[in-house]
C-alpha cells in the first residue's frame, strides 16, 4: 500500500510541467486580457529542470513558449508590450532551466561515482561468503539506515578454520571514515587470529591488542571513548555445537527447525572491545548444542533497536518464533527479517544493521 502511494505520488510529480502548461493555456484562453497564464508557463520548465532529462527540460520550455505565442496570436495581443515581455520572460527561465537541468544532472552523475567507490569499499571491507562454507549454509546481509549509503560502522567476516568455522559481526562506536577504518582493523585482525589461534577467546583477545593499536592513531572523542561490540562463534567442525565469545553484544538467536527460539546470552557480561583500561576479565567461550536444521542468528542493534511510531523496539525473537517457514535457508531468513524490520521502523531506519545466518543442514 505504501509503496503504491509513494508510486502515485511520483507519477503526479513528473506530470506537473504538462498539467501547468495546461492550467497556463487554459486561465489565459478563458479569462479577459488583463489576466495571464504566463506564469504557469514559466514554472513549467523550471519543475521540468529537476526531473526530466536534459532533452526533457528543453522540449518542456519550447512547448510553454510555443502555447503562450499561440495564445498571444489567438487573442490579438502580440503587439502589446506586455505580450513581449511575457514571451522574453519564459523563453529567458526556459534557459535557465536547461542549465539548471545541466547542473543537476553533473551533481547526480558525481554522486553516482561516489556511491560506486562506496560500494566497492564494501565489497573489498564486506564480502558477500560463500554459501556454503566448512558445510554449513551460510547468507549475510549489510542494510544501511539511509537510502543511497553503502557502508558504515557494522562488520561481519566468515571463515573456515583448522578449528571450525568461526564468524564475527560486531558494531564500532562512531561513524564516518574512522568507523569505517576501524572496521577494517577488526575483519584484518579476525582473519589473521582465526586461523591461527586455538581458542575464541584468544581471538578475542587479539582483537583487543589490534583496536588498541589502532586506537593511538584516532583523534579527539573517538581516541577516548572509541570501543566496539562483538560476538565471535565457532562451530567445530564433527561436533553439532556453537561456542560463542560475546563482548557487549546482542545476544545471538538459534532457531530450531520446529519454530522454537533460543536466545544465547553470555553467562558473563563483558565489556566491548577497546574499553581494556577499564578492567581486565578474561574471556570465556559458552557453548550450546546446534542440531541439524537449526540456524544460527547473529545480528547488530540495528536490528534490535529498531522502533516503530510508538517507540517500540523489534523483538526478533518474538517476530520470528513459530515461523518454521522462514528457517529454511539462511537467504530467505535474512529477507524476511529486512523486509520486517523496515516495516516496523516505517521504512525507515536508525541505525545499520549487519546480519549473518548460518543453518546446519
Amino acid at each position: 500500500m505504501e509503496e503504491g502511494r509513494i508510486s502515485y505520488v511520483r507519477r503526479f510529480v513528473r506530470s506537473l510541467p504538462a498539467l501547468l502548461i495546461a492550467l497556463g493555456a487554459a486561465y489565459d484562453y478563458a479569462t479577459p486580457l488583463d489576466f495571464t497564464g504566463a506564469p504557469f508557463l514559466t514554472a513549467a520548465p523550471l519543475v521540468a529542470a529537476p526531473l526530466y532529462s536534459l532533452r526533457g527540460t528543453i522540449l518542456t520550455g519550447a512547448a510553454a513558449v510555443l502555447v503562450l505565442l499561440v495564445l498571444r496570436v489567438l487573442r490579438g495581443g502580440l503587439s502589446k508590450a506586455e505580450a513581449v515581455t511575457e514571451l522574453v520572460t519564459v523563453v529567458v527561465v526556459s534557459v535557465l532551466a536547461v542549465l539548471v537541468n545541466l547542473l543537476v544532472r553533473r551533481g547526480q552523475e558525481r554522486l553516482a561515482s561516489v556511491r560506486e567507490i562506496a560500494e566497492a569499499a564494501q565489497r573489498a571491507v564486506l564480502p558477500e561468503p560463500d554459501e556454503r562454507i566448512g558445510g554449513f549454509q551460510i547468507a549475510a546481509r549489510y542494510e544501511a539506515a539511509q537510502e543511497g549509503a553503502s557502508i558504515g560502522g557494522d562488520l561481519y567476516a566468515v571463515q573456515d578454520t583448522p578449528h571450525g568455522v568461526r564468524l564475527i559481526v560486531g558494531d564500532v562506536r562512531g561513524k564516518g571514515m574512522g568507523a569505517v577504518g576501524a572496521v577494517a582493523v577488526v575483519i584484518g585482525a579476525f582473519r589473521e587470529a582465526a586461523e591461527q589461534e586455538a581458542t575464541l577467546e584468544a581471538v578475542a583477545q587479539r582483537l583487543e591488542r589490534a583496536l588498541a593499536r589502532e586506537r593511538t592513531r584516532r583523534e579527539g572523542i573517538e581516541a577516548r571513548e572509541g570501543f566496539t561490540t562483538v560476538v565471535l562463534a565457532e562451530l567445530p567442525h564433527g561436533d553439532a555445537v556453537v561456542r560463542l565469545v560475546n563482548r557487549g553484544h546482542p545476544a545471538p538467536l538459534l532457531l530450531y527447525a520446529d519454530g522454537t527460539v533460543r536466545p544465547l546470552p553470555a553467562t558473563e557480561p563483558a565489556l566491548p572491545l577497546g574499553m581494556g583500561e577499564l578492567g581486565i576479565w578474561p574471556d570465556r567461550a559458552d557453548e550450546a548444542g546446534f542440531p541439524g536444521g537449526a540456524t544460527l542468528l547473529l545480528y547488530t542493534d540495528g536490528l534490535s533497536e529498531a522502533r516503530d511510531a510508538g517507540g517500540r523496539f523489534y523483538d526478533p525473537e518474538e517476530g520470528l518464533a513459530g515461523r518454521t517457514e522462514a528457517l529454511c535457508e539462511p537467504g530467505a531468513l535474512l529477507s524476511v527479517l529486512s523486509v520486517e524490520v523496515r516495516r516496523h521502523s516505517g521504512g525507515g531506519m536508525a541505525d545499520d544493521m549487519a546480519l549473518i545466518a548460518v543453518r546446519r543442514p
